[in-house]
């Protein structure tokens, strides 16, 4: 067995440090944490005032506006998290019983699953928050016959999307099977 050039070894140690240039994105995703949690308080105490005099079905849209912004924090956890790990460095501090179960049993086909799995709840919401407020007279939030139809063909791509992601991992393993 011959060693590699030294030129070559110290090549391939800067090619695998070059990971934590990742790092600072995925501080990045705290941040942009941060601003969610901002815009989740200001969405909370816009609505709050309102509870009262508020009709139940724009109480509802309220929720599903609150569900998708935590839906998306989620969504930013899940790439914070999964990513700094299997492409970054593992957390080597014991978080306790505290840890969630999935991380570090995440990879990236787990990945991709939860990713488009919350694409597809954060678009199903959106949608649905339209189809409430048709024919409720606001001009303001009245969306266009033609805006629904995209709006309806954008979430149909994202869950047949998801349905062949999950395919291709079905039929990933059951290659390595055989």
């Amino acid at each position: 067995m011959t060693d590699k050039p030294g030129v070559e070894t110290r090549f391939e140690q800067g090619l695998y440090a070059s990971r934590w240039l990742m790092a600072p994105m995925y501080l990045g995703l705290a941040v942009s944490l941060g601003m969610l949690m901002v815009i989740f308080f200001k969405e909370m105490a816009y609505y709050l005032p309102q509870t009262l005099d508020m009709p139940a079905d724009q109480a509802i849209l309220a929720v599903l506006t609150l569900i998708d912004l935590s839906l998306a924090g989620n969504l930013l956890l899940i790439v914070l998290f999964s990513g700094y790990e299997n492409f970054v460095s593992k957390f080597d501090f014991d978080t306790g019983t505290d840890r969630p179960a999935w991380m570090g049993k995440v990879d990236f086909s787990g990945l991709k699953m939860k990713l488009i799995a919350s694409i597809v709840a954060i678009s199903g919401i959106h949608l649905l928050k339209v189809f409430m407020s048709l024919g409720k007279g606001d001009p303001a939030h009245a969306a266009s016959a033609e805006t629904i139809r995209w709006m309806v063909i954008i979430h149909l791509t994202f869950v047949a999307s998801g349905v062949l992601l999950a395919l291709m991992d079905w039929l990933t393993s059951k290659a390595k099977e055989h």
